[in-house]
């Protein structure tokens, strides 16, 4: 009698290094298997090659079973579509099942791209200088381990005993003066409007994702870190260069008043020329000249005032002056 074997079945094939797109349709779900770290390059354009991307070109319903696709399914799933058209379909469209190893590499790659990007644009608010990508990371830790908050906890206890005592004081009011009442809804108002700023929510930073773009997610890190100072940081200036002609430069511009102007001061207040205008948006000006018939200014603004100015520009001016950018984030590197 032969010695016992296993054989396996000759039409099976078994896939390793496998990575699953899948695409739901109605009721049904399909699946086709690629090869690891290729189906986001394919997607990219980087790689154009199937067979380097598709394990096997064809539509399964289950990889792991090794069960295809019955050509009646696909048919209804996908009318007038060719196999090859639909494994396309799938592999451009469908969803990505990554393992373990593949989703922490993308995490970590997606981790170095949002601290690279936060470093670059925050710097310390006295010395102008940008921290290491080592201090940005450390800092942001800090505020994802601490569930956003890394600062401001003593206040807050501070600000909970100033709120005790002040209901205390309201207590002792409301019985000396239980004739008219007028002491109890005076210190709840006041307790109310102490409250308010403490209540209104921060930024929060809970970790990476890779659900978003590095860039949005750059921008949630950099509010964060801004509103909680781990460490100090501001975000970094813009060097612009603003030019607009000098014949309107002496031109009146009445800002629109938030209130009704009841005497000479307040009318005055809200007036001022263009250039004075201009120059109220700059932090720090670098050179000021005028060529020929433009007046030109090289400073810097706060990336926050930015958008301000350019409406200013547009609006105020008719689109006859311009704002330049000249240098998004401006730092100086540490020695």
């Amino acid at each position: 009698m032969p010695s016992a074997q296993i054989n396996q079945p000759s039409n099976q094939i078994r896939l390793t290094n496998v990575s699953l797109v899948r695409m739901k349709k109605g009721k049904k779900r399909y699946e086709i298997a690629c090869y690891k770290n290729t189906v986001t390059s394919f997607r990219a354009g980087h790689e154009t090659d199937l067979d380097s991307v598709l394990q096997i070109p064809n539509v399964f319903v289950n990889v792991s079973k090794g069960q295809v696709a019955p050509n009646e399914d696909l048919k209804k799933s996908f009318p007038g579509m060719s196999r090859d058209e639909i494994v396309l379909e799938i592999l451009n469209k469908g969803e990505i099942q990554v393992g373990e190893k593949e989703r922490g590499a993308e995490l970590e790659r997606m981790q170095r791209e949002v601290v690279e990007i936060v470093a670059g644009r925050l710097v310390d608010p006295k010395s102008k200088r940008v921290y290491t990508v080592g201090m940005i990371e450390k800092a942001l830790d800090q505020l994802s381990s601490q569930g956003g908050h890394a600062v401001g906890r003593q206040a807050a206890k501070g600000h909970e005993g100033g709120g005790a005592a002040d209901r205390s004081k309201s207590r002792e009011q409301s019985t000396a003066t239980t004739d008219s009442g007028t002491g109890t809804s005076a210190g709840g108002e006041a307790s109310v409007e102490g409250e308010a700023p403490a209540d209104k929510a921060k930024p929060k930073w809970t970790g990476v994702t890779t659900n978003k773009s590095a860039k949005s997610q750059a921008l949630e890190a950099m509010k964060s870190l801004i509103a909680h100072q781990p460490i100090p940081v501001a975000r970094a200036r813009m060097r612009l260069r603003i030019t607009c002609p000098t014949s309107i430069l002496k031109q009146t511009v009445k800002a629109p008043a938030t209130k009704p102007a009841s005497d000479d001061t307040s009318e005055e207040a809200v007036k001022g020329t263009v250039k004075d205008k201009i120059l109220s948006f700059v932090e720090q000006v670098e050179s000021q000249d005028v060529l020929g018939e433009e007046w030109e200014v090289v400073g810097f603004v706060e990336p926050g005032s930015f958008k301000t100015l350019s409406e200013f520009v547009s609006t105020q001016t008719k689109g006859r002056a311009r704002a330049e950018v000249l240098d998004m984030a401006v730092t100086h590197e540490g020695d």
